[in-house]
């Protein structure tokens, strides 16, 4: 496939930034970048538009450096909340991965971060506190803390102590009747007294 060289006028995604110089395929960039303005033909006239082009990149980049050392500070300060399903014995189902922490820090807090500058050496399989690493930028890397927590509700046993105690106090109230049913067996003695005194009357 043919090869041609052009100017890229914009910042182009594993290509290239505004002001370089590249060999792409003729096709890619006679039907795509030079139509769309994403990119200049090298010729002589062109080629004094590299200086702009250069400076414009310039005040790019540094744009993005304050812009990340900024989200730098501020997710130094976050932390994000992840909610995982767990088995009896409290271990996690599954994992978390940077594409989980990249969706919670944009539900969470409205924070679009590509989770590629997520850096995770392995997924997280634990709950509790974890510090990862956030590559900003070549020259700005952070810190965000992530607490993994238990979506999971307790298993239902914990409640029969409680159902025991209502059944004692169900018992003992079964055993107060016993308690009145004392003086009605005391009638039939005093009912006897009288009889005794009628008898010394004779």
């Amino acid at each position: 496939m043919p090869k041609t060289e052009v100017i890229l006028t914009h910042n182009i995604v594993g290509l290239g930034g505004e002001s370089d110089q590249v060999k792409v395929a003729a096709g890619y960039a006679r039907n795509y970048l030079i139509p769309q303005g994403f990119a200049i033909p090298v010729t002589g006239t062109n080629k004094r538009r590299l200086e702009a082009l250069k400076q414009r990149r310039a005040a790019r980049e540094a744009d993005e450096l304050n812009h990340m050392n900024d989200l730098a500070r501020s997710m130094a300060k976050l932390t994000a909340v992840i909610g995982v399903k767990t088995g009896e014995d409290g271990k996690m189902f599954g994992s978390v991965t940077s594409g989980a922490i990249a969706d919670q820090l944009k539900t969470q807090f409205d924070v679009s971060l590509d989770k590629r500058k997520i850096h995770l050496e392995n997924p997280i399989r634990t709950l509790g506190e974890h510090e990862v690493e956030l590559r900003l930028h070549h020259d700005v890397v952070t810190k965000l803390k992530v607490r993994v927590e238990s979506i999971t509700p307790l298993p239902e046993p914990v409640m029969a102590p409680v159902g025991d105690r209502r059944d004692d106090r169900t018992e003992k109230r079964g055993r107060r009747p016993d308690r009145e049913a004392a003086p009605e067996k005391a009638e039939p003695a005093k009912a006897a007294k009288p009889e005794k005194k009628s008898r010394k009357g004779e």
